[in-house]
């Protein structure tokens, strides 16, 4: 078991952090790790018990934390989660993109729904959930916006072709609008995770759709990466120490993009 580092950004204290995605998976991670430094919560998800869950859990620890019910494809709820961090606390100073959905189908069997349904939750309301924080963040001079994109934004791999396109859209957009909005002291960067142990992806490996040990046996650091650790990166992006980086692609994937080879370790 990889052993934890407890991180602190001072800097962070205070700052109001709208996550969307925020009910379960790495988007809950990053809201027990925000809070953790003393950041003001807004929490986006579809997932009203989820984050009615996650909502009383912060309130009971002392963190000032709202939760609002939506979806980051129906711009109506994305202008409405962006309007109670104002109208509660004045600004919205980062933005955690983090809501998603996996599509692993072969290419052949995509339906035009299957298409539809993760560009628009994967590409489609990563712009939306930007436009609308950073409407108010040109306001204030200043922001920072996290996208969780993903390695597969930046390799590819079969039967993931609507996934791969609409990350690599993330990645694209992310430089993009990291270009256009710096004059306004906004930046704008993408985190790429690798394998990570969601609840999800146990659910996934429980079900026989994914084998562990093959997966393991492929990323050279021999694990899959916790949501906690994607966390963590999350506070360094957040954090004034990464204040000259920005349009940047972080990947956080155990080294599986850097593996060309990808050979099974356990029989060289």
């Amino acid at each position: 078991m990889h052993k934890r580092v407890d991180v602190r950004f001072s800097d962070l204290q205070d700052k109001v952090v709208l996550i969307t995605g925020a009910a379960k998976g790495i988007g809950r991670a990053m809201a027990l790790a925000f809070a953790k430094q003393g950041s003001s919560l807004v929490l986006f998800d579809l997932d009203a018990a989820g984050l009615s869950q996650l909502e009383q859990r912060l309130c009971e620890q002392g963190v000032q934390v709202m939760s609002v019910v939506g979806s980051v494809t129906a711009p109506e709820d994305v202008q409405r989660a962006v309007m109670a961090a104002i109208q509660a606390h004045g600004r919205v100073d980062i933005l955690l993109n983090n809501a998603g959905i996996s599509m692993n189908k072969p290419s052949i069997d995509l339906t035009p729904e299957d298409w539809r349904r993760t560009i628009d939750i994967d590409l489609t309301g990563v712009f939306f959930c930007c436009q609308a924080a950073a409407r108010q963040m040109i306001k204030q001079g200043s922001g920072v916006i996290i996208s969780t994109a993903s390695m597969y934004g930046v390799v590819a791999a079969a039967n993931r072709t609507a996934y791969c396109s609409a990350k690599a859209g993330v990645v694209a957009l992310t430089k993009s609008l990291a270009v256009e909005w710096a004059p306004y002291g906004i930046r704008v960067n993408a985190l790429c995770p690798g394998y990570i142990e969601t609840d999800l992806v146990r659910e996934i490996i429980a079900a026989g759709g994914m084998d562990r040990e093959e997966i393991e046996a492929r990323i050279p650091q021999g694990r899959l990466g916790s949501p906690e650790q994607m966390a963590d990166v999350a506070l360094f992006m957040a954090s004034e120490v990464s204040a000259y980086m920005t349009g940047h692609a972080l990947l956080a994937d155990g080294g599986w993009t850097a593996d060309s080879f990808k050979k099974n370790r356990s029989n060289p």
